[in-house]
């Protein structure tokens, strides 16, 4: 073994059938691009499995694994669990948990990408710890393991040495936050750079942003306008922000929302919010005034009227519905911007 393998930090990616491909491709192919780049010391990225069997990715794949789990011995630098559609099959192994948990106490940080969050869950590596999942999935995780704080806002959460990320892609922006915090922010650049990619998206930025229903919208300006609202939620997004984003007048904005999006600009943003805070109350424990802050709402108060207004209903009542509330009719008369 050369000098540099010697101290190669050591990246172990958990895997098991039906397990999402993309939480395996972000993460390596994010550190074999740092590696290229010149990370030093460089990563020594692997695939492990159970018996070091091939698996079969949810999208019919296979992938070869290069290590035995059960026979992984040394430290390692970072084990990460992957998600996917196997991962509560995942979460049901003894004997995959009892090995995640031996390798655990071997690494410097443990990390899971998506869904890959119930299996540190079961393990017991979560437990009085805040973490984080796909937003779809966080109302059955916080279920299954009351002893985890689950917060499906944002898009990756450190707690310690342990760090959970959320659904699919965000396991790059994790993997961009851990190559700047071992490397430093200019190869994490560089690598976002040529994964043609956001130089990285803060851990903080709601993941809720990215199933929002924006209004149908033939201008593209409202189109973009709408799309900045959905990820930047307690950004000032008051009309005239709006049209100075849009480069256009506040008076020139009311008209082309008028005429494209069938509202007005406060009703549109007001319409988001309450979406967002809607999700988030149904996929997480976090509390009203919690919800109100992560979704731009100036009180508590003014986040209970938003949901009666628009869903005819409470919060708390919103929290237990099996589904998402429908929307009631837009009313008539401007609505009070949020």
């Amino acid at each position: 073994m050369d000098r540099s393998e010697k101290k190669a930090r050591r990246v172990l990616l958990v895997a098991y059938d039906d397990a999402q491909i993309l939480d395996i491709a972000c993460p390596s192919g994010a550190l074999d691009i740092a590696n290229r780049y010149g990370a030093d010391p460089p990563y020594a990225i692997e695939l492990g499995t159970l018996g070091r069997r091939a698996v079969r990715s949810s999208t019919g794949i296979v992938l070869g694994a290069g290590r035995r789990l059960e026979g992984v011995t040394g430290r390692l630098d970072t084990l990460m669990v992957v998600g996917g559609a196997g991962s509560e099959g995942a979460a049901a192994d003894p004997l995959l948990l009892a090995q995640v948990v031996r390798l655990a106490e071997r690494s410097r940080r443990v990390a899971s990408v998506c869904t890959g969050a119930s299996v540190l869950a079961a393990a017991g590596l979560l437990d009085g710890r805040r973490a984080t999942t796909h937003w779809g999935y966080g109302e059955g995780l916080a279920a299954r393991h009351p002893d985890v704080a689950v917060d499906v806002a944002p898009l990756y959460v450190r707690d310690g040495n342990v760090y959970t990320s959320a659904g699919v892609t965000s396991a790059l922006d994790l993997t961009l936050s851990l190559i700047e915090e071992d490397h430093g922010a200019s190869l994490a650049r560089a690598v976002a750079r040529e994964l043609v990619t956001h130089l990285h998206r803060p851990a903080d930025q709601a993941q809720i942003s990215v199933y929002l229903s924006a209004p149908p919208s033939g201008s593209r300006a409202v189109g973009d306008l709408m799309a900045y609202v959905a990820g930047h939620l307690t950004a000032d997004l008051s009309p005239g922000a709006l049209a100075a984003r849009a480069g256009v007048s506040t008076r020139h904005l009311t008209r082309l929302f008028a005429a494209h999006a069938g509202t007005t600009p406060a009703r549109a943003v007001r319409a988001a919010r309450t979406e967002a805070a809607a999700h988030l109350v149904r996929s997480s424990r976090l509390s009203l005034a919690a919800v109100a802050r992560r979704c731009g709402f100036r009180s508590t108060q003014t986040l209970r009227q938003a949901f009666v207004d628009r869903y005819g209903t409470s919060g708390d009542t919103i929290r237990r519905m099996p589904d998402m509330p429908a929307a009631k009719a837009p009313p008539g008369v401007e609505t009070p911007e949020a």
